[in-house]
């Protein structure tokens, strides 16, 4: 069960400058049929990311069975899209402690920084490791560098057999990736055509770390088909979660200038959550002078960080908290304390950290600063399911409201080009002559 709490949002709340009238939202009733079904138009196109929920998972399955069969460690190389959607629902079903007393072990080799790809290699035994190579466009150049490292050590300590360890999720038709794998004969999964990264965690991008960690995967898209069948509500914008999500960010971004997403869950099984939603909010709607800017913050940890700022200095923010009512794990505070503490006797860790956010609210509302809150009653795959197909449908919804294309990343292509002409790949040439044209170091300070 999942719900959404806007309470503190609305203009009667917080009055006007900051809130938002019901008129506001209802004004855009005409719009949200007519981006309705242009989306339904998409949905075999940009916006296929709403099938995959409908998918079968024998293959993922299996091939998952397969590997906790035959191997003690699994291996993700892959960056953003390919790596944040499978981290996120490994601790957030997982648990913090996923990777203490359980076979496989996860770990990700994301960056390129060399400590952290050393760090992963101590940790393992690499001829008991499955690698899980994911790219879509198969030449990623952080997951293909790292790639490269692994393979030479898979032929150095294991032959030939080097080719057993290995699992590449890419795309269907094209790339190094699917061309290797094919030459190689290794397992190939597929990301399809039209899903770009940021939209792939419920494909085998995210759904095959998930099995092979355990993770019911039929229950996660069991949720997500309850999310898309909200979310094609077009009548009552008020009982489409994902609309409403959409139009409530959208009116405080245009119309109240809150520039800023800030995201906060009280449960740190869900902190790499703001790290996928980070990426889908920034790279789908950060275009043409548009989108607002997603930052990432933790209860309760950053109420002693953060909050100040947000209550007291620039109103630019609004502010979704994310609650678990129940957690299986909670520890009960001794009755016998002292009697300056003993406000505390007979609570438990998890009501002090639900009546901290409580607190946090109201005095966010006196500050007059917009907050929402999605309160989950557990963490469980179909409430996940639900919780991120929400997101995603949002935030394709989001791109239709300010019109602009919610599945490209302009932006980020250019910083890969450059990259690729530094790097010295052939057809990036004149990505080079333009790289030394615009570089410079003219205001240096050098401190020995």
């Amino acid at each position: 069960m999942i719900k959404i709490d806007y309470t503190n949002v609305m203009a009667d709340m917080i009055g006007e400058i900051n809130g938002i009238l019901k008129e506001e939202i209802l004004f855009f009733k005409d719009f949200v049929k007519e981006i309705q079904e242009e989306i339904k138009n998409e949905r075999n196109k940009s916006f296929f990311f709403t099938q995959l929920p409908y998918q079968d998972t024998s293959l993922i399955k299996e091939v998952a069975n397969k590997i906790r069969e035959k191997f003690d460690f699994f291996v993700l190389i892959g960056i953003g899209g390919s790596s944040l959607g499978a981290e996120m629902l490994i601790q957030s079903l997982k648990g913090l402690d996923f990777n203490l007393n359980k076979k496989p072990k996860f770990f990700v080799m994301d960056n390129v920084d060399p400590e952290k790809f050393d760090t992963v290699l101590k940790q393992i035994e690499i001829e008991k490791t499955c690698f899980n190579v994911v790219s879509k466009s198969g030449s990623t150049v952080e997951t293909i560098a790292n790639f490269s490292i692994v393979l030479k050590l898979l032929k150095d300590k294991l032959g030939e057999n080097w080719k057993n360890h290995f699992i590449f999720t890419t795309d269907p038709q094209k790339g190094f990736l699917r061309k290797f794998g094919k030459e190689n004969n290794i397992q190939l999964l597929d990301i399809p055509s039209y899903v770009g990264g940021r939209f792939s965690v419920l494909t085998p991008v995210g759904l095959l770390p998930a099995a092979v960690l355990g993770i019911d995967i039929d229950d996660l898209l069991a949720g997500a088909r309850k999310m898309d069948f909200l979310s094609s509500e077009e009548e009552k914008i008020k009982e489409n979660p994902a609309i409403l999500l959409s139009l409530i960010h959208y009116i405080s971004n245009v119309r109240k200038r809150k520039t800023i997403s800030v995201m906060m869950p009280y449960s740190e099984r869900l902190s790499l959550f703001v790290d996928w939603y980070r990426q889908l909010w920034a790279e789908s709607l950060g275009k043409e002078g548009f989108g607002q800017t997603p930052v990432k913050a933790i209860g309760t940890i950053d109420q002693h960080s953060q909050i100040q700022l947000y209550r007291d200095g620039i109103k630019d923010k609004i502010i979704t908290f994310i609650q678990v009512e129940k957690s299986d794990i909670d520890y009960k505070i001794p009755e016998d304390l002292p009697e300056e503490i003993n406000y505390l006797s007979g609570h438990s860790l998890h009501e002090i950290l639900n009546k901290e956010l409580l607190g946090t609210k109201t005095a966010l509302v006196k500050s007059k600063v917009p907050n929402l809150t999605i309160t989950l009653d557990k963490i469980t795959s179909y409430n996940i399911g639900m919780l991120l197909y929400l997101y995603e449908y949002a935030t394709g919804f989001s791109g239709y409201l300010y019109r602009i294309n919610p599945f490209d990343q302009p932006a980020v292509e250019e910083g890969k080009n450059f990259t690729y002409a530094l790097m010295g790949r052939k057809g990036y040439e004149n990505k080079l002559k333009e790289f030394k044209k615009l570089y410079k170091e003219k205001y240096l300070l050098k401190i020995v």
